[in-house]
């Protein structure tokens, strides 16, 4: 008689969805492509503050996001018991504010009035505001909590059983969670793996000037703790034209439908699967598309912004130094240097 095993039920949505699909793109090109990649480090930071006896069930939770990190936390919250505030700006969009507040969050929206960091600098003053009037609360700071990248050893083991050994790892770099996560745990294994970080004109993360970001969910206007610059072998920063066409050319050739940090992943990342064709790679897909359908992938709000998504012909532009890098694809050979390393040759001339 045969016996057949049956599949494990999930304990959640969340042990269901925080871990990545491992897709073959192409020869040398594989995609680690998430329903929601900020899930995870949301669960992991709370597990290791519950640990840690920092909080029970009933405790606040207060963070700054306007993306895929508060829909993290805003699943994991309301499943454990923990009321949850959210101060993010007007990035975040009706459709997703629904969606936090179907789940019991509190949503604050707040405006850049001149604070040092621009709208990031102003959420997180509005933070520390709500912390102080109520001390009992716990804030996860992404951007400055070693837990964030530490929840990403799971997926490198992932990749690891799935791939196995990885030359290059590309990705799209906001918190700088998910590349300076993986690649330390890759690293273990594998220390000559090459990371390439995925920017956007307008974001200061790696000496670029501030100022407005159509391409939104990568990118800071403050230096966040978690970006671990020496990690890095090289950065691109791609704008929002190129990062839509290849959002766009992701789900028309590989079915894979994404948001605009994936497409932005891919538009590196293909070009460099197709320079260094020997070499297995590896791109950080974070999110789904349908967040995006009445944006990125709707030609009236394009039209609106008066962007034509379009190719970036030829490849990357490679730049000396970070404030070369302005109106196109542009690559610099960052090389695991420190920020001043990189920046202030030039700035203190």
């Amino acid at each position: 008689m045969t016996t057949t095993t049956l599949p494990k039920a999930h304990s959640s949505i969340v042990e269901a969805t925080e871990l990545p699909r491992i897709i073959k793109v192409s020869d040398n090109l594989y995609a680690a492509a998430f329903s929601l990649m900020k899930l995870l480090p949301a669960r992991y930071i709370l597990d290791r503050a519950e640990a840690a006896g920092l909080i029970s069930p009933g405790t606040r939770i207060i963070e700054t996001s306007s993306g895929t990190f508060a829909l993290g936390l805003a699943m994991v919250c309301r499943l454990r018991g923990y009321p949850l505030t959210i101060v993010g700006d007007s990035a975040i969009d009706r459709d997703l504010r629904t969606r936090l507040e179907m789940l019991g969050t509190t949503v604050e929206i707040v405006e850049h009035t001149g604070q040092a960091g621009g709208i990031q600098g102003a959420r997180l003053a509005r933070v520390e505001e709500l912390r102080r009037q109520d001390p009992e609360a716990f804030v996860p700071g992404q951007y400055d909590n070693p837990d964030n990248p530490g929840a990403y050893g799971v997926v490198a083991d992932l990749i690891g059983d799935t791939v196995g050994a990885v030359d290059c790892l590309v990705g799209p770099v906001g918190s700088g969670g998910s590349t300076g996560g993986l690649a330390a745990a890759l690293r273990q294994t594998g220390p000559a793996l090459h990371l390439v970080g995925v920017d956007t004109q307008g974001s200061i993360i790696f000496g670029s000037p501030d100022g407005p970001r159509t391409l939104r969910g990568l990118g800071s206007s403050i230096h966040p703790g978690n970006v671990s610059h020496t990690a890095y072998d090289e950065v691109h920063w791609v704008t929002a034209p190129e990062a839509f066409h290849a959002t766009h050319e992701l789900y028309r050739a590989h079915g894979l439908f994404m948001g605009p940090t994936s497409g932005a992943s891919f538009q590196v990342a293909s070009w460099w699967a197709e320079q260094n064709p020997e070499s297995t790679v590896v791109m950080v897909l974070p999110d789904e598309g349908y967040r995006y359908q009445s944006t990125v992938y709707n030609d009236t709000w394009l039209s609106e912004q008066g962007i034509v998504p379009a190719p970036a012909a030829g490849g990357p532009r490679t730049v000396e130094h970070p404030l070369d890098a302005t109106a196109a694809w542009s690559r610099l050979l960052w090389a695991r240097r420190g920020f001043d390393d990189v920046v202030m040759p030039v700035v203190g001339s």
